[in-house]
């Protein structure tokens, strides 16, 4: 019996997560992301490469849109199998799922209307990839595990998850087949996180797999400390208070939103930045907070400890959850310096676009990016200097101090790679390496092939492997 792994996402690139896995006769699909390159988007709208109804199960990783946004259009097109992942995962990808949908439904009004008025025609029509409608059809497939418990997938197949230290409720993923008395262990990393990052536990490591799946995100870079993030943060906030301008920060609204409050309300308590006025301009960032609150369970010692103290840095004084449109129009009337923080991470849509365009050509503001930039997203296009951008489909000069704080990456870097991979005692059969621009993806395999001796591939976009059973 053989075991085949196809890449359908993530494979030479960094999002659209998909893998699927057949044995024993089964077809078990780990994560369902969407595309996000804008090179890529295309692939969204696709003819899933297999019939989902012939999917068994999904194993989802975690909850962040690149690994877990196909989903609606999963089982809109037939699949009805169930979703494993962890409680977390599973009630922060309802918001997730719903606020996308909610602004595909929205942008796609937007793109109509727009391009009716140019005189534009465009290869897709402007409709939503799903509606919310299709978005809920999906949350009753959920079916929570808990972290450690091996749960019997498919006859001879078995899955358990490992906390993976990336948001809350993410996981490593650990398949075990079995099949005439053998047995092969396959790892799915998911996105790995980091040891001592504020709020979340560090990351399991593993010591037996047969096969890796490995995510290289920042597989060829190494992070700066975040020990230094504070005093980044402090210069940052205090030179662009002293300019009179607004900290606009494009933030992932899943974890890294939560991980800046613990750092800025860490500052507040020390007392080094001015306490300006905080707005979290974001329904879903909101939304997610309160579920990092009703799960402590998840908390590191830290963040235990201050909640237990009272100084959770969810409720800080001066900070402002923004739910509604009016609310978050009426911030950009406001005079003298405050700090905004909205979504998407990677300016791909959402809020921060509307206060991009109100501060990007300001010379006193500051857009302060803590996260990773996809090649061909808004994001990318400013960190790396472009003079000019488009946002909501007009030019806009790029006047204002671009800044960049790399400590704040939710995802491990080359050395913390390795350290995930240590606890592996018997060399492995393969490591795939993937959810990495080609170059990072390369030269993390090249370095696992001469630090250790592995045999290393960077699959490509829909490449099947047929895995020694």
């Amino acid at each position: 019996m053989k075991i085949k792994l196809s890449f359908f996402g993530a494979a030479q690139n960094v999002t659209g997560s998909k893998y699927l896995l057949e044995a024993n006769g089964s077809k078990i699909l780990v994560d369902c992301g969407l595309y996000q390159e804008h090179n890529l988007k295309d692939r969204n709208w696709d003819p899933f490469p297999v019939p989902p109804n012939s999917i068994d199960v999904v194993l989802l990783t975690h909850a962040h849109l690149d690994h877990c946004g196909l989903l609606p259009k999963l089982v809109r097109e037939g699949f009805k199998g169930k979703i494993y992942c962890t409680e977390a995962t599973a009630e922060i990808a309802e918001i997730v799922l719903l606020d996308s949908a909610h602004i595909q439904e929205e942008d796609a009004a937007y793109k109509k209307k727009r391009h009716e008025r140019e005189g534009r025609k465009t290869k897709y029509p402007e409709i939503p990839l799903y509606t919310i409608k299709e978005a809920r059809y999906t949350l009753p497939l959920f079916t929570p595990v808990e972290y450690e418990k091996t749960i019997q997938v498919k006859d001879s197949i078995e899955a358990s998850f490992h906390e993976a230290g990336h948001i809350l409720g993410s996981s490593s993923i650990k398949v075990r087949i079995k099949n005439n008395g053998e047995e092969r262990n396959l790892i799915f990393s998911g996105d790995v996180g980091r040891w001592g990052v504020p709020i979340l536990q560090d990351p399991v490591i593993h010591e037996k797999a047969d096969y890796i799946i490995v995510e290289s995100t920042y597989g060829d870079k190494i992070h700066g400390q975040i020990s230094d993030i504070n005093s980044e943060l402090t210069e940052i906030i205090n030179l662009t208070r002293k300019r009179h301008g607004n900290v606009v920060i494009p933030s992932f609204t899943i974890g890294r939103t939560q991980e800046l409050l613990y750092h800025l309300n860490e500052l507040l308590i020390e007392d080094r930045i001015p306490h300006l006025i905080t707005f979290i301009d974001s329904p879903m960032a909101v939304r997610v907070t309160k579920v990092f609150q009703n799960h402590p369970e998840l908390f590191d010692r830290e963040m235990s400890d201050l909640v237990r103290q009272g100084d959770s840095p969810f409720n800080f004084r001066n900070l402002k959850m923004i739910t509604s449109t009016g609310e978050s129009k009426s911030i950009n009337h406001i005079k003298g310096t405050t700090i905004i923080i909205a979504g998407s991470g990677m300016c791909t849509g959402g809020r921060i676009k509307h206060h991009l365009v109100h501060n990007i050509s300001r010379h006193e503001s500051t857009v302060l990016f803590v996260g990773y930039q996809a090649v061909g997203t808004l994001g990318r296009q400013i960190v790396d200097g472009d003079r000019e951008v488009r946002i909501l489909g007009q030019m806009y000069p790029v006047k204002a101090l671009v800044k960049q704080i790399s400590g704040f990456s939710a995802h491990a870097d080359k050395n913390e790679l390795l350290k995930w991979l240590s606890g592996i005692k018997e060399k492995p059969r393969h490591v795939f390496v993937t959810h990495g621009e080609p170059e990072a993806a390369r030269s993390f395999a090249r370095l696992l092939n001469d630090q250790k001796g592995w045999k290393t591939s960077v699959p490509a976009y829909r490449d099947e492997v047929n895995l020694d059973y």
